[in-house]
């Protein structure tokens, strides 16, 4: 039953979307209006149903437009925007830096007639936050939006999850966390490890802790961890660059996918007496904030590319950081075709801080492995031999096999530049299999960093003299 609702209401949901995508309304802004009004169309579920007192303030509420059309609609819908942005708890975090991207009035009112058809708060916690999980998963996978930047394979999220182990009771953190999908999955796999009050609501509102720097995306963060019951009065999610100064709390767990290539035009110059080397390389950034952030003898579980593990200056100095002051016991190297962008090659590298790396053991699901996302994704059962080799249960056992074998620390540091990037495997067959369409993104996404690298060359040669 309860997917038959899922499906039903996404479809729904969608179906709209996809008329409002005709208007000139896109993806991504039609998901953040049903947000905001969602959140209102619930908050009003909440004073009748329950009898509970409004979160919202008198005027800016969903009783305060059901009844408005055209442009009175409009902009009693702006003036709440305004208004609910300025709230300082989780209104003012999922309504941050809101503003309204549907102009006419008579398809802002086909959005919030839809809304007002269906009892949202009475759905399972489960049902309404797989809707919206789905949505957004959805809205990933256009092109055009761009979203897809935000997305990490559900199914590799699971395996990370999955053997990185969080306990409840223990701090989990996402510096980089997008829409926020590797704290629902940590906090899926803690939930049912405690049936005690007082952990589930640690749980609940203090376990997880998520940052981005883009309002929107935290937008979107909030109101999926909300959904699912987390952080009901704050959301866990803030809108700040985690690069920008030293974290504030040591956590347990890190688990994280951040962003790739260069920093955004317009960041703060980061300027870290915490960090081991200077670099404008974002990916090294990143991995050295997880790795100041984590507790004593916590644990991380990062998504990084291949460059991390083999460029040298900066790449180097991190690498024999972790090696000597880091136990970096596992990397796990991805295929490419299993992100929406396109070609990238990654890894995800497993590391406890305080312990110095004795051995690091390579699971390759690269060579000779091909994933396309329309035709042949990458599900979680495919990972099932990396977990089994992982070993959680006892990792000192681990035993070697074809694609999982194991270097000793004093062979990796002996290395030039310190390089963890190794391949054992010989690639049988280098022809790829990909649709048409992934082949023009992928060269339409090739030609676009190499116009970003000759903006940048352009702009680094403003004022040196010929």
């Amino acid at each position: 039953m309860a997917s038959n609702i899922e499906t039903s209401l996404t479809k729904k949901v969608w179906t709209l979307a996809t008329t409002l995508a005709g208007q000139g309304i896109g993806f991504t802004d039609y998901i953040t209006q049903l947000t905001y009004l969602l959140f209102l169309k619930m908050d009003d579920e909440n004073t009748r149903l329950f009898g509970d007192e409004s979160a919202i303030p008198e005027g800016y509420r969903w009783s305060d437009i059901i009844d408005l059309d055209g442009f009175d609609l409009l902009k009693q819908y702006e003036e709440t925007l305004k208004k609910l942005s300025e709230e300082d708890n989780l209104i003012g975090t999922i309504f941050v830096k809101a503003q309204n991207k549907i102009d006419k009035p008579v398809y802002l009112k086909k959005v919030i007639t839809m809304i007002d058809g269906e009892q949202w708060l009475v759905m399972d916690g489960d049902v309404k936050g797989a809707i919206y999980e789905s949505i957004l998963e959805k809205n990933g996978q256009d092109k055009k939006s761009g979203a897809g930047q935000y997305f990490t394979p559900r199914s590799l999220i699971q395996a990370m999850v999955e053997v990185t182990n969080p306990q409840i009771g223990e701090t989990v953190c996402d510096p980089a966390c997008g829409t926020g999908g590797f704290l629902l999955a940590a906090y899926d796999h803690m939930k049912s490890q405690s049936q005690d009050k007082g952990r589930l609501d640690f749980l609940r509102n203090s376990s997880l802790h998520g940052y981005d720097n883009t309002a929107l995306v935290v937008t979107l963060a909030s109101m999926n961890l909300y959904l699912h019951g987390i952080g009901t009065d704050r959301s866990p999610i803030l809108c700040q660059d985690s690069l920008e100064k030293a974290p504030e709390i040591l956590v347990d767990v890190v688990l994280a996918n951040p962003p790739f290539g260069t920093r955004p035009a317009g960041s703060v110059d980061i300027d870290r007496q915490d960090f081991f080397v200077e670099t404008k390389n974002n990916q090294l950034n990143f991995l050295q904030h997880i790795m100041v952030m984590l507790k004593r003898y916590g644990r991380a579980a990062v998504v990084l590319p291949d460059n991390v593990l083999f460029e040298g200056g900066a790449g180097e100095v991190i690498r024999k950081e972790l090696l000597k002051n880091y136990n970096l016991h596992t990397i796990l190297r991805l295929p490419t075709g299993i992100f929406y962008a396109q070609g990238v090659k990654a890894n995800v590298l497993f590391f406890q801080k305080g312990i110095s790396t004795k051995e690091v053991w390579y699971y390759d699901y690269r060579t000779g492995i091909k994933h396309t996302l329309a035709t042949k994704p990458m599900h979680r059962q495919h990972l099932d031999d990396f977990v089994k080799c992982y070993n959680i249960e006892n990792i000192q056992a681990r035993q070697e096999s074809e694609r999982f074998k194991c270097y000793r620390v004093e062979d990796l540091l002996a290395r030039d530049k310190t390089s963890l990037d190794i391949t054992w495997l010989k690639q049988t067959d280098d022809e790829e299999d990909v649709s048409l369409s992934e082949l023009i993104t992928n060269i339409e996404e090739k030609s676009k960093n190499i116009a970003n690298a000759v903006a940048r060359l352009k702009e680094l040669m403003t004022g040196i003299e010929e």
